[in-house]
């Protein structure tokens, strides 16, 4: 199958999708018997394994996020933000300190260091853990890019990914490789391609944050709950009454779900009877709420709360392989980023650490990992209060198959000015915002073969990953030729 790829979506593509959907013993429309698919698929599975997506709307600012900390980069940062004790956005580093400032495994190359947000100690202590890794300046690339083939007028060569800094249209590219109108996603994908180690399909995708293109694949649906739980069908479902009369509601859930000779009445009966069995299957698999304390009480933290336990009843829903997404929003701050971020990421950081420490008391902290994005990153420059729309950013990784306690990628530099003869010239669009030198084709790869996919299956569902797996050569000028390596598997995961 061609996935996500547009040149894939031929006519022959097409009826050879068909074809294995027959072979399947599949009707129109194949949604109502992906049972049928999973029974037929070949890959199976004895294990379990879930991915997260965390994704944070409105395109979180890096450079308050992951600090530069070494006194030469941050002597930088605090220039071009400004102290706050002047009226700019750099934060003190008095207030970074051994808190959140980053020890790796391995030191990153120039001495370059970096710190986390303050209020980020939670996820600091997953960093510690060696369960929590970041990666640094990843976004949508088509190619490998320098500033130089960014400008270079051959676009067929050195093609850039479609409607750059735009929300809606980055954020679905980074779920899906493609701008705004999408209608299938990586994670959709990849659910797709371990439908059959489910014994219920419908349960391999699923979101506790409403719609999202990443989890929609060609077979897999996007099964949609909410941090209470299974959405019933009131007037069908459950207990109570319809108009008052219990008869009523008994009357309705009949008429709902029965057999009917008509074909498109019958299809719409049966969606609904599969969307009442559903919620009785995710209602009696999650059982009761963690502990109070267990996970903070925000949005955020419940959602990954009811991501737990989806988690803890997998055995009841028939799962060994899921892909899951949530979010928060609030993160486009164009003003007041020192005010609102600062909250936002201690929500991110306690969450991650409470699911984190959840999973790893379930027996299953090295089982499920976890991986944030966002829109894109934003500009190292202060538009005064805050900063305007980037590219690349700084991401984390969490799970106990996570090679943590580690940076990976290349540090960015600290530079805005746009003048050829500074050193740095190349890692930047202007402003600051980040050419990434790590793909989101490469970021989901990594992750995918954890997941057990293999190289043909990954090329498949991320398009752009045939054109990494190779180095770039790029003159800083006066900080002279450095080559960036970009290979399909970027390391952060421990070997399947």
């Amino acid at each position: 199958m061609h996935y996500i790829d547009p040149k894939g979506q031929s006519r022959r593509a097409f009826l050879r999708r068909s074809g294995a959907l027959a072979m399947a013993g599949t009707a129109m429309p194949f949604a109502l018997s992906l049972s049928a698919m999973s029974e037929a698929a070949a890959q199976s599975a004895t294990d379990y394994k879930a991915l997260v997506c965390v994704f944070l709307y409105g395109g979180c600012d890096y450079s308050n996020t992951v600090i530069p900390y070494d006194d030469a980069s941050y002597n930088q940062y605090s220039t071009i933000r400004v102290p706050q004790a002047s009226g700019g956005i750099a934060i003190p580093k008095d207030a970074l300190l051994a808190a959140t400032a980053l020890s790796p495994t391995t030191a990153l190359p120039g001495g370059r260091q970096f710190a986390l947000h303050p209020q980020m100690t939670a996820l600091k202590g997953l960093f510690d853990a060696g369960t929590a890794a970041v990666q640094l300046n990843v976004g949508p690339l088509v190619v490998p890019l320098s500033r130089a083939l960014y400008n270079n007028s051959n676009k067929r060569l050195y093609p850039v990914p479609p409607k750059l800094f735009s929300h809606n249209d980055q954020q679905s590219t980074w779920q899906s490789s493609s701008p705004e109108g999408s209608t299938i996603g990586w994670g959709g994908n990849i659910g797709d391609l371990v439908l059959g180690q489910n014994s219920n399909s419908l349960f391999t995708c699923i979101s506790v944050s409403g719609n999202a293109v990443f989890l929609s694949g060609d077979s897999a649906l996007q099964y949609q709950v909410s941090t209470g739980g299974a959405v019933k069908i009131n007037s069908v479902s459950g207990t109570g009454s319809v108009f008052g009369s219990s008869t009523v509601k008994a009357a309705m859930a009949q008429l709902a779900q029965q057999a009917r000779s008509h074909s498109l009445e019958n299809e719409y009966n049966k969606v609904t009877k599969r969307a009442v069995d559903a919620e009785g299957q995710v209602t009696g698999a999650i059982g009761s709420a963690y502990a109070a304390g267990t996970f903070p009480t925000t949005g955020l933290g419940r959602q990954l709360e009811m991501v737990a336990r989806l988690i803890r009843g997998r055995n009841a829903l028939g799962s060994k392989r899921q892909v899951f997404f949530v979010s928060m929003g609030g993160f486009d701050l164009h003003d007041n980023l020192i005010a609102n971020q600062g909250p936002l990421l201690k929500q991110l950081s306690d969450a991650l650490s409470s699911f984190q420490t959840t999973m790893a008391a379930e027996g299953l902290g090295d089982k499920v990992t976890a991986f944030t994005a966002s829109d894109f990153g934003r500009t190292l420059a202060s538009n005064g209060d805050g900063t305007d729309h980037g590219w690349g950013n700084h991401h984390f990784v969490v799970g106990g198959a996570v090679n943590g306690k580690q940076l990976y990628g290349y540090a960015p530099p600290v530079s805005i000015n746009n003048d050829s003869r500074q050193a740095g010239y190349e890692g930047h669009v202007g402003q600051g915002r980040l050419i990434p030198t790590t793909s989101v084709d490469q970021y989901g790869a990594t992750m995918g073969k954890w997941f057990g996919l293999n190289d043909a299956q990954l090329a498949e569902i991320l398009p752009n990953l045939r054109n990494f797996g190779t180095s770039l050569t790029v003159n800083e000028t006066a900080g002279g030729s450095v080559i960036y390596d970009y290979p399909k598997d970027v390391g952060f995961m421990k070997p399947a």
